[in-house]
């Protein structure tokens, strides 16, 4: 039973990461929350996998930076926020008929912007190491002098 369940968990892992890297061509699509879904899965069921997204040169970033509440960079920001609301208006003025669906994309779209504005920028996070450092070397000149 333990293998066929780690077998299960390692194809959701495997699609879930599919669609975190579909995600990052697709606005619509979140790719950060299927990419951390896919270590999840990854993580009960093979390390090396978890290891292998990781230390992956363009996934791993996304995964490290959530987990590690870095943030998200500020041109992701930009680039996502400007994706939905294209996408979305899109929708809404040529494709959708109906009102209260209209009525619902705009408010989905107005929580996602919502939801990543209040993320963390990279770069504050950064920022905000660099305050770290400064203060404790400043606490440690204190000391030093007492």
């Amino acid at each position: 039973m333990k293998g066929f369940l780690e077998f299960v968990l390692i194809i959701l892992g495997s699609i879930f990461v599919a669609l975190g890297l579909i995600g990052i061509f697709m606005p619509l699509l979140p790719t950060t929350p299927f990419l951390l879904l896919g270590a999840g899965c990854y993580i009960k069921s093979s390390p090396k996998l978890y290891t292998l997204l990781i230390e992956n040169k363009y996934l791993g970033n996304y995964i490290k930076n959530y987990r590690d509440g870095n943030g998200i960079p500020y041109k992701t920001k930009v680039f996502a926020i400007s994706m939905l609301w294209i996408t979305i208006l899109y929708s809404v003025v040529f494709i959708v008929d109906n009102l209260y669906i209209r009525v619902c994309l705009v408010l989905i779209a107005t929580g996602v912007t919502w939801h990543i504005i209040s993320q963390k920028t990279l770069l504050e996070a950064k920022n905000e190491e660099i305050s770290e450092i400064e203060n404790s070397a400043e606490s440690e000149c204190i000391n030093d002098e007492n």
